[in-house]
């Protein structure tokens, strides 16, 4: 099979190598082979490529954290899944593997794009939002790198909360998304200052959740324009900047700082996991709620993909189409 392979950790762009006579994975118990439709480009997919995720897969492997794939053998063949891939052989490629007990029904009202984009970003969502920071109707929802894929999952989750959701983009392009996914107020940070916007658009007040992808100088500033008893839901570093909290700012101003590795629910909490899936597939149905796939790209095309997520030059979520 075709599959995309890294022997050396570095730039996606430079390290990765697309093998035409790759060996097929083996299912083994309790795993399902699939025929990849589409695959979705994430974040982690860079930092592993470099070697600077937690996971850390032995070389030479595929990367490609999430797909949606259609069962190839036995009982279940012609399923059509969503999911992580078994490691190391991971999505960009024509096959791979999943475990049976952590692959979810892909929605039918989305196509293989964007069910292959629900899974990580949605779910990363939706626990940041409804399980950690318990966001309620009517509550201002800040949410920085809001034209990504896991912001603008949160922009749709926080809207279809029923939350005024305040949109930090970088760039006019990325704002124009942000305003389409319909955030009631979009800042560019390129451009304006998200601090003030915030506080003028909450009358003073300040946000109530903050859902935060970025660290760095995103973090520092919602500090400056959370609400009182609001939540500062830490969800990565994309900035590559981990912010070192003043503990005794957060007791002057009554606000919580929270934590969210949605992966450790897979393991502690697997049926939280499914519940979620359930209630996003419903929001699917109606139209609630649809990822925003930017461009969709042959599988030749893997490696740049990666790199411009690497860079922060995408929006929303790249598939990787499989052939």
């Amino acid at each position: 099979m075709r599959a995309w392979q890294v022997h050396e950790l570095g730039e996606p762009a430079a390290v990765m190598r697309l093998a035409e006579d790759a060996a097929r994975p083996v299912p083994g118990p309790g795993q399902l082979l699939v025929r990849v439709r589409a695959a979705a480009v994430n974040f982690p997919d860079a930092l592993m490529v470099r070697g600077q995720y937690q996971v850390r897969p032995p070389l030479p492997f595929t990367p490609g954290v999430e797909l949606c794939g259609e069962v190839a053998d036995g009982a279940r063949r012609g399923e059509r899944l969503i999911g992580n891939p078994v490691l190391p052989h991971g999505a960009f490629a024509e096959y791979a593997l999943l475990d049976a007990a952590a692959a979810f029904p892909a929605p039918e009202a989305l196509d293989d794009a964007e069910a292959a984009a629900l899974h990580i970003g949605y779910q990363t969502a939706w626990f940041a939002l409804h399980r950690r920071a318990r966001l309620r109707a009517d509550e201002t929802l800040l949410v920085h790198a809001a034209a990504g894929g896991v912001g603008s999952a949160a922009v749709q989750l926080g809207r279809a909360a029923g939350a005024r959701v305040v949109a930090v983009v970088g760039g006019p392009a990325k704002a124009e998304a942000a305003r389409a996914l319909g955030a009631d107020l979009v800042v560019d940070r390129t451009a304006g200052d998200f601090v003030a916007a915030v506080k003028e658009f909450t009358g003073g007040r300040g946000a109530d959740v903050v859902f935060d992808p970025v660290g760095g100088e995103a973090y520092t500033g919602s500090t400056k324009c959370v609400a009182f008893e609001g939540r500062i839901v830490v969800v990565g570093f994309a900035a590559g900047q981990i912010p070192a909290p003043a503990l005794n700012h957060a007791l002057v101003k009554n606000y919580a700082i929270l934590g969210l590795h949605w992966g450790l629910y897979n393991t502690h909490d697997p049926r939280a996991v499914r519940a979620a899936h359930d209630e996003l597939t419903k929001l699917a149905e109606q139209g609630v709620v649809r990822p925003l796939v930017s461009a969709r790209v042959p599988l030749a095309g893997a490696a740049e993909a990666v790199q411009l997520v690497a860079d922060g030059r995408s929006t929303g979520r790249i598939a990787v189409l499989g052939d």
